[in-house]
């Protein structure tokens, strides 16, 4: 089914109406557990009121925990676009990174969970805080997994990615063994947050990891490559991807066997291959992968009983006064919109983020397109405050309308490529999406500007909604 298909079909459900601000529709979502029962129910929930983002202060002059910023982002609020609450860490150095939720949507049905515990890895200390958000506005600490409990049980590090199960467990793609070497595995917590051991059957023909998305209703699992963290942690070196130390391949697993079946060989036009995503339409086997340094998206899609890969967009590198060779662009975050629309990728060298049409799949079409910093110039300031790094990680509102987006990648990257960020901050903006044309646009009311943080300058990164988005909630 494709994308056309599968909004005509869920218009002629009547799924896509209006009915959600009615008592029976919120009745109907606390019986049926957590998340949404559809792609096209979670496009009509109600607007994003809170943001959660980590700040890191790993890799900066500020010597204090990494933590988590609850984010006002009610219009209607005195205090909209403010940093209203904040978590600490229990310690320093844990580069707080990418995290998820303990139930998304493919828990939906099940009345006896919700989503309410945020799974944050720190991706350089390997510990796993498990935080409470049942006080929306101001989240608690719940639980704190120790690396050496991980290590000791899996002897696997440097948690990522992180998904709910429709079981109720929660798995993490780990980059590292205990040492900090390839390949890694997949980490599985059960509900009660207890290591509960490794997902995968064996990892012999994986060279190595970073995300994954799954869909049991095609029986897969796909992953990417990015380096190992001996590789990664002290920053970005050339000789490291002549050597062959940074991915170029695409994995595809039998879910319910958990056994590696295909691997794609993207080749020099597919170097570090990082997010992952599939469309939202469980039916559907379409979905696409950045690959940063090569600075190409490609596409998937089954063909019969075997996975087709194709390049279908690339982004050329710019000559920059000053740099000896012309700059990649970069591609360090994509998504796709709730309705299978629209394909987002931010170029973080070069500074924009990008809005594609992709009713065709196959043939993206660019419809959209924005400057909030980079190397090439075009922008050196963002709502009235320096542009301190270039578009990062990006987190779109359900009704695709809200195109959130951070600027730091990593701390030692952060350093060598924007290091004027480790004492001007980060920021968190909002870009605003046309959804009828395409087009996007700067706004002028929405910018966090963590160069202002009480105890110093810290570095946003990924960002979640209590009511689940677009990258964390998977339909099964």
């Amino acid at each position: 089914m494709d994308r056309r298909d599968f909004l005509a079909r869920s218009a002629a459900a009547g799924v896509a109406g209006a009915l959600w601000s009615t008592p029976s529709r919120a009745e109907h979502a606390v019986a049926c557990g957590p998340g949404f029962a559809s792609p096209a129910d979670a496009v009509q929930a109600p607007r994003e009121k809170v943001l959660y983002t980590v700040a890191i202060y790993a890799g900066t002059p500020v010597e204090k925990p990494d933590y988590l910023a609850t984010i006002d982002a009610d219009p209607r609020s005195t205090t909209y676009g403010q940093v209203v609450h904040r978590l600490p860490m229990p310690y320093v150095g844990d580069e707080l990174h990418h995290f998820g939720w303990n139930t998304c949507s493919s828990c939906h049905g099940d009345q006896h969970r919700e989503r309410r515990f945020l799974v944050i890895p720190g991706f350089r200390s390997g510990r796993i805080y498990i935080v409470d958000t049942n006080e929306t506005r101001a989240p608690q600490m719940h639980q704190v997994i120790e690396a050496e409990e991980i290590q000791k049980k899996t002897d696997l590090s440097a948690p990522h990615t992180v998904h709910c199960l429709a079981s109720g467990e929660i798995m993490i793609s780990m980059l590292g063994d205990s040492a900090g070497r390839a390949p890694g595995g997949f980490l599985l917590l059960d509900e009660e947050f207890n290591v509960a051991g490794r997902w995968e059957r064996d990892t012999s023909t994986m060279q190595l990891n970073y995300d994954f998305w799954y869909q049991p209703r095609h029986n897969v699992m796909i992953s990417s490559e990015f380096a190992a963290p001996n590789t990664y942690h002290p920053g970005f070196n050339a000789e490291d991807v002549a050597a062959g130390r940074y991915g170029q391949r695409l994995h595809f697993w039998n879910w319910t066997r958990r056994e590696l079946t295909k691997t794609v060989d993207l080749g020099d036009q597919g170097r570090i291959p990082l997010e992952v995503r599939f469309f939202h339409d469980p039916e559907s086997s379409h979905g696409y992968v950045g690959a940063a340094l090569s600075s190409t998206i490609w596409h998937w899609q089954r063909k019969g009983d075997d996975w087709q890969v194709d390049r279908v967009i690339g982004v050329p590198p710019e000559k920059v006064d000053g740099a000896a060779d012309p700059i990649p662009a970069l591609i360090t975050d994509i998504l796709i919109s709730m309705d299978d629309r629209y394909l987002y990728f931010s170029n973080w060298l070069h500074g924009d983020v990008r809005q594609y049409d992709i009713g065709n799949p196959d043939e993206p079409k660019l419809v959209g397109q924005v400057f909030c910093g980079g190397l090439l110039g075009k922008v050196t300031e963002v709502a009235g405050r320096p542009a301190a790094g270039g578009p990062q990680m990006l987190q779109l509102s359900l009704d695709g309308k809200r195109l959130y987006v951070t600027s730091s990648l990593y701390s030692s990257w952060d350093n060598q490529f924007y290091p004027q960020m480790a004492e001007q901050g980060s920021y968190l903006l909002r870009i605003d999406c046309d959804t009828e044309q395409g087009g996007l646009s700067l706004a002028d009311d929405f910018c966090v500007d963590f160069g202002q943080e009480p105890e110093g300058p810290a570095r946003a990164h990924e960002i979640r909604y209590p009511g689940g988005d677009c990258t964390s909630d998977i339909f099964v």
